[in-house]
């Protein structure tokens, strides 16, 4: 690492020859197999944006010119070249984050990692360092599935309404949506795009399809028109033109030589310029080139030689169990069908696509439209299931209200890493979703606590056909059964308070909610070698309340609610609401997450941070009873 060692900041850049920069190159690919299959990560897209990332901290001047990367899980070949090397705790308490992090360096702008953002910051910034009297440049990369979000296209038609605001949108193409344009063909075309050359090599391309024998004309017919079609049949930039956005590109995203000429071009410009730039997501790492799948997109440890996971600790995913139940449901029933945003594999709808490939749908990184699409796919008499990580419904919220629920239409929505997650930080953790979802009309909300609750719940789920429902779950592992000793109402005893003794009743009421249940049973095993009674109820069905609930709180004492969700508009909020209205006046304790944006760390690591654990809940509870222990006895 001979080279990557002196690089600590971007203007290290500016004294490297063209042959250092390409070795670079390579030491940074290294560095990246080397020290990401260690601690897991995003590792084809950084792969992918290399030469990119090196061409664009050449040309432009971070941090006055402000970079910014969508998603942002392609950064870290940006930290790498702006002085963070330490990548032995990625993702880990103390470390690196997987995205940027303004805490980190001034280097990074915006720590958005949900997807389609980064042009509408780059917009604010643009109109802000007009208004301010600045020139410096703007520069958003953008890329990696994020166009096809709705609110990419909202930010490029206002960005396409100022012509004088220095602004440089990268484009990183590493899907192959395209034909691959490579080399000197790609600076050629890139040429021609800014001369007067390009139009009459237009022209000479209509009369040669014209003079073409038999096809010549159908093929000029179904171009739509010499100057529009030809543009886009030679490369796909007629779409940004009509905006009235300057495109530069196709370019080779791995010629480093390309790449500087091009951000040059585009810096020189002055208003707002489109660079379309082809990169190979994985490149460099024979088993990221050799993975169809996703070419290693996000990875946990794995051997660096081989690609191949590292196992620990086994156990099944609570994802795998849905993609399984999913499966049977689909044999059993014509008119259940699968929606994804994107992520077919990760949230587990990849067999489901396999076994019934007309029944799935993959909409792009798109949430809102899913929700909606999916409101007309159940109007019409099917059930659509659409699965997706917790903390992504987020940004379909109005669509859900208002699209789904005021409509009564049955639609299930399964979210995926619920709760803590942690590895990936503030954003990815599902911590807001039963808070949003409490205030909508109609819905109901399941949160299994085990493997066979997620096949239950979900069935029981895509059974309802007026009204939205909603199945959580956690990250990773799936942990043991946890067996029901009884069943009041709709609810699950996991512990029956023993029986207390002389005219009192018993201590504490636990209601447990989802992946929670074994830190309830350990509350209650710990209350209990204090010699406080506790019953434990797993409600399964969060929203509504059970209506059985507020008569089983009166026979305790207190009520303890215990889930991985905010605590602000939760479960346990919900459920002091419930005993309020039935008139059931006991002390309501909610142990949740607090509303704070959590550092990355282990989800064991965060829920002892936190308190929500065990041990933290039971001296609190402990000392709760003990204050009406010592409270008088009203007369």
């Amino acid at each position: 690492m001979a080279l990557l060692t002196r690089i600590r900041g971007p203007r290290d850049l500016d004294r490297l020859t063209p042959g250092q920069l390409a070795a670079l190159a390579q030491e940074i690919r290294t560095f990246l197999v080397t020290e990401v299959s260690k601690t897991g990560g995003h590792l084809g897209p950084n792969l992918g944006v290399v030469e990119l990332t090196i061409a664009l901290h050449r040309v432009f001047d971070s941090p006055r010119d402000r970079i910014l990367f969508d998603t942002g899980h392609q950064s870290y070949v940006h930290k790498l070249l702006t002085g963070r090397q330490d990548f032995s705790r990625l993702r880990m308490k103390g470390g690196l984050s997987g995205y940027p992090s303004r805490a980190e360096s001034e280097h990074d702008v915006i720590e958005n990692s949900h997807a389609s953002t980064v042009l509408s910051y780059a917009d604010g910034l643009a109109k802000a360092n007009q208004l301010l009297g600045k020139s410096d440049p703007v520069v958003a990369v953008i890329g990696d599935g994020a166009l096809t979000g709705g609110m990419a296209w909202e930010a490029l038609n206002n960005i396409a309404d100022a012509k004088d605001r220095p602004l440089v949108i990268v484009v990183n193409d590493n899907e192959r949506s395209y034909s691959p344009t490579i080399g000197g063909l790609a600076n050629h075309l890139a040429t021609l795009r800014t001369t007067q050359g390009y139009e009459r090599f237009l022209s000479w391309g209509k009369e040669a399809l014209q003079r073409t024998p038999v096809v010549g004309q159908q093929l000029f017919e179904t171009l739509h028109g010499a100057k529009k079609g030809l543009k886009d049949f030679i490369a796909p930039q007629g779409m940004f033109e009509d905006l009235g956005l300057k495109y530069i590109g196709p370019i080779d995203g791995h010629d480093l030589t390309a790449l500087e000429s091009a951000l040059t071009k585009a810096r020189g410009f002055g208003g707002p310029v489109i660079v379309h730039c082809l990169t190979e997501k994985g490149r460099g790492y024979h088993a990221a080139e050799n993975n169809d799948e996703d070419r290693f997109h996000a990875v946990g440890k794995i051997h660096p030689e081989t690609g191949l996971p590292i196992q620990s600790g086994g156990g099944r995913s609570w994802t795998s169990v849905f993609a399984e139940e999913m499966v049977a449901l689909g044999h059993e029933r014509e008119d259940i069908v699968g929606i994804t945003a994107a992520m077919l594999h990760p949230v587990g709808l990849a067999p489901f696509a396999e076994a019934f490939p007309d029944r799935i749908f993959d909409v792009g990184i798109a949430e809102q439209h899913a929700v909606t699409s999916a409101a007309g796919l159940a109007t019409n008499g099917l059930h659509p299931v659409f699965a997706v990580y917790a903390t992504f419904l987020n940004r379909a919220f109005d669509q859900v209200l208002m699209d789904v629920a005021l409509h009564k239409l049955g639609v299930t929505f399964v979210l995926d890493r619920a709760g803590v997650t942690g590895d990936d930080g503030a954003s990815h953790n599902g911590m807001w979703d039963m808070s949003m979802l409490q205030i909508i009309p109609t819905l109901r909300l399941a949160a299994p606590r085990d493997a066979e609750q997620v096949r239950a719940l979900l069935r029981e789920a895509v059974e309802v056909e007026d009204a939205p429902t909603v199945v959580r779950y956690s990250k990773g592992t799936v942990g043991p059964a946890v067996p029901a000793v009884g069943r009041i109402g709709g609810m699950d005893v996991l512990r029956a308070a023993e029986e207390p003794s002389g005219a009192h009743r018993a201590d504490v009421l636990i209601v447990s909610v989802g992946a929670m249940a074994p830190t309830s049973l350990e509350v209650a095993d710990l209350l209990a070698a204090q010699g406080i009674t506790a019953t434990v109820v797993d409600p399964r069905w969060v929203k509504p309340v059970d209506p059985a609930l507020p008569g089983l709180a009166a026979e305790h004492r207190v009520v303890v609610t215990i889930e991985d969700n905010g605590r602000v508009g939760g479960v346990g909020a919900a459920v002091a609401q419930a005993l309020r209205d039935a008139d059931v006046d006991l002390p309501v304790r909610d142990f949740g997450i607090p509303q704070e944006f959590l550092d990355h760390a282990s989800r064991a690591e965060i829920l002892a941070e936190i308190g929500l654990n065990g041990p933290d809940i039971a001296r609190k509870v402990e000392t709760l009873v003990a204050k009406l222990d010592a409270a008088p006895v009203e007369a």
